[in-house]
């Protein structure tokens, strides 16, 4: 155990892995459904670790909180830029109130327990559960006029008042607006919502068929053309009208004729059906079970289903379907065989019902023949085919230019006004992903060396903040653990409580809307899944995404200003 020891004291970055794993391992237990998560998990680890005295290169932490926060802005760029169109100008203007509402109410708690600004700034970060707000406010700590063992003590103090109050701050805030926020806007939520969804193209009943999501995946049968409606020669177009008529598209993929066993595998709307021919259908499968006796009868024909099915994520950058309804695409000629699975916006999956908006730099999920899918996806933007290459000129360039215009500054006195590194590489990544939002050939990043930037680059920024900061950190929690606590869960409630009354009296919003909203403008994750439990409907969702933009953005950049307040 001593070998093991002096080995991890001479060579720091064992500390760091060592760190992760047992963070995460921490995080993920689960106690009645809560748990810690890997962020707060890998702070007390990096704690522990940090009682052996080991020291580690703040260069290292820098590093992996830029490459965290160029992902954080890439991946919230489009909603962001689009939020700023007429439309989403409202949820805006909320995600804007409630962010400035956060900062304000931390601020004077910490004023009031006569905090200093170290626990001011984890204040905000743990309450508001924005950990980005412990880099940002380090690097500006490190730029104020003050004594360097002095920025080091306040630096240290940062994490502390983030692990004290992060706990209630995440289960805090679902809890109140999934249990209290409903109660406190005074209707019977649930009917409000259902409401809101038929307003969208929804409806009540399960079984309405407006419901876009009834389509849960591509379904191929072979029905042999046998009903009454054959007792003359039909066109496929004939057939697919027919079909639609009782419900969802339905679609003609393949023939075989009776007369010449021939297999017709690209039918166009003129090719004849006659009495007796198989054809593939491809739609919903209660749709087609449903129509089948309107055709004739489901047969075997094992050949005829011989082709090859393909899911894909498209990026929308066809100007032509840009802020039109989703239902606009029911009958779009290229949508031909196409089954719509899914909706990505930013972190969100949205409702389908057919009055939701398409926005530039969705990513809609299609499945059905390649041929089909490679035409539906040319038509709608960009195909993101599986690949794991990473666009890492891209990431070097966008990290590169934000540094260099975070590092602008101006002095008042001896406080420097700028946004430091970490808030340039924000906006720069903001920017650089609205900019592929436009022009998709260029700058991809699959979802998985997002969540790897993300992930890993936060949590070995938090490994080394623990590490560095295990020798002070049990002092600190003695000197104010109590009342960072009970600071916590003021400032975790106080913006929740006012985002309720702005959407109800102010925006008069959908209560569905209005909760959200808080939720995305507080980036919680976690009280948008209780809410959409709540409620019984994804309708949060929609209000989510923009605020989400949003909340990340304006909470992180409040690392610099409560520093500066404070100061």
């Amino acid at each position: 155990m001593e070998w093991i020891l002096k080995t991890i004291q001479s060579s720091s970055e064992l500390a760091i892995f060592l760190t992760l794993a047992l963070g995460f391992a921490i995080g993920q237990i689960k106690i009645k459904g809560f748990s810690l998560g890997s962020v707060t998990g890998v702070l007390l680890m990096g704690v522990l670790i940090g009682q052996l005295d080991i020291s580690i290169s703040p260069t290292v932490k820098s590093a992996f909180f830029l490459l965290f926060l160029f992902a954080v802005g890439y991946s919230v760029g489009p909603q962001f830029v689009h939020g700023l169109k007429k439309e989403g100008l409202p949820q805006i203007a909320f995600a804007a109130l409630v962010c400035v509402s956060c900062l304000l109410v931390g601020w004077v708690a910490a004023i009031i327990a006569g905090f200093d600004m170290g626990n001011a700034a984890g204040l905000l970060a743990g309450a508001n559960t924005i950990s980005a707000v412990i880099g940002v406010a380090s690097d500006t700590i490190n730029q104020l006029n003050i004594d360097s063992s002095h920025k080091q003590q306040l630096i240290n103090q940062i994490p502390v008042a983030y692990a004290v109050t992060y706990i209630f701050g995440t289960a805090g805030t679902a809890w109140f607006l999934s249990s209290i926020g409903p109660k406190l806007l005074g209707k019977d939520i649930i009917e409000e919502t259902k409401k809101y969804e038929e307003s969208l193209g929804g409806a009540i009943q399960d079984d309405d068929s407006s419901l876009e999501y009834a389509y849960d995946g591509a379904t191929f049968r072979v029905i042999k053309a046998s009903s009454s409606f054959f007792n003359q020669k039909r066109t496929v177009q004939e057939v697919e009208d027919l079909l639609v008529d009782k419900g969802w598209p339905v679609y003609v993929e393949k023939i075989r004729t009776t007369s010449s066993n021939e297999i017709i595998s690209d039918p166009t709307p003129n090719t004849t059906i006659n009495k007796g021919d198989k054809m593939v259908l491809n739609g919903p499968l209660d749709t087609i079970l449903s129509d089948e006796n309107l055709v004739g009868k489901e047969v075997i024909d094992l050949e005829l289903l011989d082709f090859k099915v393909e899911n894909l994520k498209v990026m929308v950058a066809n100007k032509e379907i840009i802020g039109k309804c989703l239902h606009t695409l029911k009958y779009n000629k290229n949508r031909h065989g196409i089954v719509i699975l899914k909706i990505h916006r930013g972190k969100t999956t949205i409702p389908l019902l057919k009055n939701v908006t398409i926005q530039r730099g969705d990513v809609i999920e299609i499945e059905g023949r390649k041929a089909d899918v490679d035409k539906f996806a040319t038509y709608l933007g960009y195909p993101e085919r599986p690949t794991n290459v990473t666009d890492i000129l891209y990431i070097g360039l966008g990290i590169f230019l934000g540094g260099i215009l975070g590092s602008l500054s101006i002095r008042i006195g001896n406080i420097p006004l700028s946004l430091s590194a970490s808030g340039g590489v924000l906006i720069m990544g903001i920017i650089f992903g609205w900019l592929r939002s436009l022009r998709p050939t260029f700058g991809y990043i699959p979802a998985p060396s997002i969540w790897l930037m993300n992930n890993l680059g936060l949590n070995m920024f938090i490994a080394v903040v623990g590490i560095n900061a295990g020798p002070d950190f049990i002092s600190g929690l003695k000197t104010a653990g109590v009342s960072l606590f009970i600071a916590g869960i003021f400032v975790s409630i106080v913006p929740m409580l006012i985002g309720i009354l702005l959407g109800r009296y102010v925006f008069k919003f959908n209560p569905a809307i209005t909760l959200g909203a808080c939720a995305g403008a507080r980036t919680t994750t976690a009280a948008l899944g209780a809410l959409e439990d709540t409620l019984q409907s994804k309708v949060p969702a929609l209000s989510y995404t923009t605020t989400y933009a949003v909340g990340n953005t304006l909470l992180i950049i409040w690392g610099v200003v409560i520093v500066l307040l404070m100061s």
